[in-house]
């Protein structure tokens, strides 16, 4: 059950009892729990042992100001509304309770209907802050986790990139193998940035077959095509005030990069099926393994490529700066293990720089994370695992074939080899496909016919 769905507390503080029965049996219900009291000294009581939500509370009470309540009551539930209610046309205890802090009030005598909407009223009001606290505190949790380790080493000139990127909202263009943290610091961008409590959205291109992808990105219409049963809203919308990451930046199929080019010059879109013109505001990062400039004429626009390069950072791979790798093994043992007590050994530190890591920082940690669960007491040894079931077999997968005389297909060795393949570059389909030699369609094809998702 979410916050949201938490049964709802509302106390009646008022001398009529016959009012306190009334607000009693009409909004008692499986979501709002009522309670009641009829002086100042029980209100308060009430207040100090249980959570209230929303207090309907009497200016005119047998022994106080129904006004003079109001700091005690917040002291007690600093989140609650207080709805103050008034029977005197000079509105001047009401005046004096809101500045107190009271959410709203009501003048007597009123329906059952207006009570009601003031009530339902306060209770959106909280359901909304706590909503926004919860985002804050996610917000909150992955900025400490948009951490650059390295910014002292290998790094160091990415994150004054970082630091610049932030500080405007024009596009970036992050570069670097698979595995080196290009999500990563796309994060650290947007939560170093003045945008940080809006939403940071990340989409992977080459995730979508080409004929969702756009609407995925623009939304549409219900009707737009055979399938939408309802209007969607797209991604670009949902983004709005913040930052969309596209990942795989390179495997946009062509024809939609003339629209996303529109997007960011014009800041407006059209859902697919639909006539309405929206305006949109958020910050574009892109992210690619692929080599654009290479690309530029062929499966690229050039357009669009210098449009997207306005800030450019790439990110060196960890066989490039192993004077990272101590920190990195730090900063990662540090969530991996979650407060256990383990020792790595400079023995070990020494033959982890000594490894080339083709998968990188993601490499990296798969090793670590295993070797804390295959740990035997605090030492752990990741040494042990490099290489272990992580390269790619060249003649090794027909050479098994036929250890024990036994015969298989040219099938069976392309399947093993593919998935060989893919569990060494971590499921990256751009980067195994080029590694193989063959063209991304082909690779999808054959994944898809060996059963191999």
């Amino acid at each position: 059950m979410s916050a949201l769905d938490l049964v709802k507390t509302l106390l009646v503080i008022d001398d009529d009892k016959v009012f306190c029965d009334v607000v009693r049996d009409h909004f008692n219900s499986k979501k709002v729990e009522v309670l009641t009291a009829n002086t100042a000294a029980e209100g308060l009581t009430i207040c100090s042992k249980r959570k209230i939500d929303v207090i309907l509370l009497d200016q005119k009470l047998p022994d106080a100001e129904g006004h003079s309540l109001c700091p005690t009551i917040l002291g007690y539930n600093d989140q609650a509304k207080i709805i103050f209610i008034t029977a005197y046309p000079s509105f001047e205890g009401a005046v004096k309770a809101i500045k107190l802090g009271a959410y709203d009030y009501l003048s007597k005598p009123f329906e059952l209907d207006e009570l009601g909407l003031a009530i339902e009223k306060a209770l959106r009001a909280i359901d909304l802050e706590t909503v926004e606290q919860i985002q804050t505190y996610k917000s909150d949790r992955e900025s400490q986790e948009a951490v650059i380790i390295g910014s002292q080493g290998g790094l160091s000139e990415v994150v004054k990139l970082v630091d610049l990127a932030a500080s405007a909202d024009a596009p970036v263009l992050i570069t670097g193998e698979t595995g080196t943290g290009k999500d990563l610091v796309a994060r650290a961008i947007h939560y170093r940035s003045p945008h940080r409590r809006a939403a940071f959205i990340e989409i992977n291109c080459a995730a979508f077959p080409e004929s969702l992808i756009e609407a995925e990105l623009f939304g549409y219409e219900r009707g737009a095509f055979t399938g939408a049963v309802a209007s969607k809203k797209g991604i670009f919308e949902m983004a709005e005030g913040g930052t969309l990451l596209l990942n795989e930046m390179g495997e946009m199929p062509f024809n939609l990069q003339s629209k996303l080019l529109g997007v960011i010059e014009g800041k407006k879109i059209k859902k697919l099926g639909g006539e309405l013109i929206t305006p949109v505001n958020f910050r574009i990062i892109a992210a690619t393994v692929v080599n654009l400039e290479n690309a530029m004429g062929k499966s690229f626009r050039e357009d669009l490529y210098y449009r997207l390069s306005v800030i450019r950072i790439h990110i060196l791979p960890l066989r490039e700066r192993k004077q990272d790798i101590p920190m990195l093994c730090a900063y990662l043992f540090n969530k991996i293990a979650d407060g256990a007590e383990i020792k790595l050994p400079d023995s070990e530190i020494e033959k982890l720089m000594n490894y080339d890591w083709p998968g990188n920082v993601r490499e990296l940690r798969n090793i670590l994370e295993r070797a804390f669960i295959l740990r035997k007491g605090q030492l752990i040894r990741p040494s042990e695992l490099l290489g272990a079931g992580d390269t790619i077999p060249e003649a090794s997968t027909a050479q098994a074939a036929f250890a024990d005389n036994r015969l298989t297909t040219l099938m069976e060795v392309e399947k093993n080899h593919i998935r060989s393949a893919l569990d060494k570059l971590s499921h990256n389909y751009t980067q195994t496909a080029r590694i193989l030699g063959v063209s991304l369609s082909t690779l999808k094809r054959k994944i898809k016919e060996y059963g191999l998702k």
